[in-house]
Parts: C-alpha cells; sequence; structure tokens
C-alpha cells in the first residue's frame, strides 16, 4: 500500500474500528501523522509568538528570587489538527492489533508509562495473522 494509498484509506474509514490493517497502511499513516505535525508546529511558532508568563510564589511577602517566568508557545493549528485526526487514528491502531489478532484495547496499555508503548509498538510491528481471524478477512495488498 502506497503512503497516499493508506492515508485517503484512513481517512475513509474514519471510525472504523473493525476490521484489519496492513502495516504499511498504519505506519504510512503514522508518518504523514507525524510529518504534519512537525510541519505546522513551525507554522505555528512563525505565526504566533512566544508568550512569557511570570510566576510568583504563593507567599504574601515576595522577596526577591522568589518569582521565576517560563515561555509558552501556543500551537493552535497543531491542536486542532491533532484532534481531527485523534479518531482515525485509534481507528487505524485498532485495525491493526485485529490484523495481530489482538483486540483494539491493547491500545490502553499505553497508560503504563513507557513499557506500554513500547509494548504497543511492537504489536504494532508484528506480522498480521496469514488468512482470516475472528476480526475478519485478511486485509488484501494492493
Amino acid at each position: 500500500m502506497s503512503f497516499i494509498e493508506s492515508i485517503s484509506t484512513c481517512f475513509a474509514k474514519y471510525a472504523t474500528f473493525s476490521g484489519r490493517a496492513l502495516r504499511s497502511e498504519f505506519w504510512w499513516y503514522v508518518l504523514f501523522i507525524l510529518a504534519a505535525q512537525i510541519v505546522l508546529g513551525v507554522v505555528d511558532s512563525m505565526v504566533f509568538e512566544s508568550k512569557e508568563v511570570m510566576a510568583v510564589s504563593g507567599l504574601s511577602n515576595v522577596q526577591e528570587g522568589m518569582s521565576f517566568s517560563f515561555s509558552y508557545q501556543p500551537q493552535p493549528i497543531t491542536s486542532i489538527f491533532l484532534l481531527a485526526t485523534f479518531l482515525p487514528s485509534l481507528a487505524v491502531g485498532a485495525r491493526r492489533l485485529h490484523d495481530t489478532g489482538r483486540s483494539g484495547w491493547w491500545q490502553l496499555i499505553v497508560i503504563i508509562p513507557l513499557i506500554g508503548l513500547i509494548i504497543l509498538i511492537v504489536f504494532w510491528a508484528s506480522q498480521g495473522v496469514e488468512g482470516d481471524n475472528t476480526y475478519g478477512a485478511a486485509p488484501q495488498i494492493a
């Protein structure tokens, strides 16, 4: 499956959690999301300037050195994009897990810091079950 085909398939199946997805469909979509996030982050940084926020200690008698500041970079364009692609990302992740014979609910393993993400990446990268499984027919390679 090519880059354009996988992106169009993922958006065509926007909220379809049933069925199976090839590794190429999933990983091309992930590459698209990451690349778009980087590009939109650059656009956000050019359009919206950094805001400096001053935070002061909660003490009533503020002395020298008891305050600090930090920079906040608003990223509304990137945030809107990630919000719009959240559901198809979950759907293609579930379909990819279905191809390996696992439930889409395995995505919740990311709740476990670091180790959960590593396990999920291994599951996503695993070869799919050949032939039909409980989640449907094997995806067709175009």
